[in-house]
């Protein structure tokens, strides 16, 4: 009996780990996005998960608008502020260096959370979940519904931003500006709008990130921090440009916190992922899925 006992609590968190992993994946393809294109740390993509939880919120608690219209309403909300972002924090720096465009990306963070909290004030909000809370059980562990989704938004993100990029000739022409925007912009490829269109993709990404994490673990003004560190996180160990890496690195990192606050204790899940994090790149340096090149910065 104690062994089923074990064994149902490690799949408990195994679940659990998997399900916060996609958020912090989720955030990371976010991250990747932006860096394929321009080299940019967006440090603000956190506040793009934020205020898709809380716009969520307003559209479908406040104004009581079915989820089937919140829901775009709410990530077309949100990419009009990641295209604000690239027109009003990233555009007006001329002869942007690295630095200089990431610690803006820093200010429009503390900016949009700012405005977050005058808007919704300190406090947390729910949001119904898509499916009810009446919990699955499965071999033993206790399955939310909205795990489910999260499992299942993270799949679809997969497989069209896969489609976007293969397939379709905006994506390459994204692709090509991330391998190489002076060539890019010789061929006729427009590099502004392309960095413009990585904001609105990774601002979606976070939005709907957002929108499935708020009936799970609830939102807040300021969760936009954190959210960005583990998904840098994510970023780093799976490693950075690298799309499988930043899936891999998300689901690794939330399961290392699952099972280090299951089986250790829950206040020391940020140091277990750090530690983890430490020793694979130790290990070796470009991440889990990185490669080992390095690229010049990226000017545009």
């Amino acid at each position: 009996m104690e062994k089923i006992t074990l064994a149902s609590q490690l799949f408990q968190y195994l679940i659990t780990g998997l399900t916060v992993g996609s958020i912090y994946a989720m955030v990371a393809i976010g991250f990747n996005i932006i860096y394929n294109v321009t080299e940019i740390i967006n440090l603000a993509q956190g506040e793009f998960v934020v205020l898709g939880g809380l716009i969520m919120v307003f559209f479908h608690v406040a104004v009581g608008l079915p989820i089937l219209i919140a829901f775009p309403a709410t990530v077309i909300m949100v990419t009009l502020v990641g295209i604000l972002l690239d027109r009003l924090a990233i555009r007006p720096i001329r002869q942007p260096s690295v630095l200089t465009l990431i610690i803006a990306t820093i200010g429009a963070s503390i900016v949009i959370r700012g405005i977050a909290m005058i808007i919704w004030g300190k406090d947390p909000f729910d949001l119904p979940a898509f499916s009810g809370r009446t919990p699955i059980n499965l071999l033993g562990a206790v399955i939310q519904p909205q795990y489910v989704w999260v499992g299942g938004f993270l799949l679809v993100i997969v497989v069209l931003l896969t489609l976007f990029f293969e397939k379709t000739i905006i994506g390459k022409a994204m692709s090509a500006c991330a391998d190489n925007p002076d060539a890019a912009s010789l061929v006729g490829i427009n590099v502004k709008q392309m960095i413009s269109l990585s904001f609105c993709l990774s601002a979606a990404i976070g939005a709907v990130a957002g929108i499935i994490l708020t009936p799970i673990a609830l939102m807040d003004y300021n969760r936009g921090a954190m959210l960005a560190v583990k998904g840098f996180g994510a970023v780093v160990l799976g490693g950075l440009g690298s799309f499988p890496g930043a899936i891999l690195g998300g689901l690794v990192l939330g399961t290392i916190e699952s099972f280090g606050a299951g089986l250790i204790h829950s206040g020391y899940k940020d140091a277990f992922a750090l530690i983890a994090l430490l020793a694979v790149l130790f290990i070796k340096p470009s991440g889990l899925l990185g490669s080992v090149e390095v690229t010049k910065i990226k000017k545009f």
